[in-house]
């Protein structure tokens, strides 16, 4: 859908972090300051996340089960590995979330911005990816994507589509 993360009334949501954990800008920076300072003191904790991995931490002021933060590739900088990468972003993303208890997860779309991944190629990663969890995962009940702008919506429409369209 497009919209606002931050207005999902679901159990999680993943935020497109970066290593460090200690926020940024679009999604991420947008979420570390409607959460409030605990959220930062929570990723402090945990003290880091690898690319292609994801962690959860407490929500802070959000009204949510937790934060799921997870570290999508720089696009280009991995020798070939993103697609693996992206994938295993949005796979360890909703382990976490489900580990913690989420029913329910918003994702972003991880990597997207000012990490460079071109849209057409993450949208069908990362849709393929959740898909593929979900069919073995009942307990998660609910994956949405919420795009902000019309390119990122209009790019994981069209790979939604050809994702229905190949599995019948």
């Amino acid at each position: 859908m497009r919209g606002n993360i931050l207005d999902q009334p679901l159990d999680a949501l993943v935020t497109a972090a970066n290593s460090g954990l200690l926020g940024g800008g679009g999604v991420d920076g947008a979420i570390h300051r409607a959460a409030g300072p605990d959220l930062l003191a929570a990723c402090r904790e945990v003290g880091g996340c690898p690319t292609g991995d994801a962690v959860a931490t407490a929500p802070g002021a959000l009204p949510l089960t937790c934060v799921v933060h997870a570290v999508g590739p720089i696009y280009g900088a991995h020798d070939g590995a993103e697609a693996d990468l992206l994938a295993s972003a949005h796979r360890r993303a909703l382990e976490v979330a489900a580990a913690a208890g989420a029913r329910s997860v918003a994702f972003p779309a991880i990597s997207c911005g000012v990490y460079g991944y071109p849209l057409a190629e993450a949208a069908p990663i990362g849709l393929g990816t959740i898909a593929a969890f979900l069919d073995d995962h009942p307990e998660v009940e609910l994956v949405r994507y919420v795009l902000y702008g019309r390119e990122e919506y209009e790019a994981f429409a069209h790979a939604l589509e050809a994702l229905r369209a190949a599995r019948g």
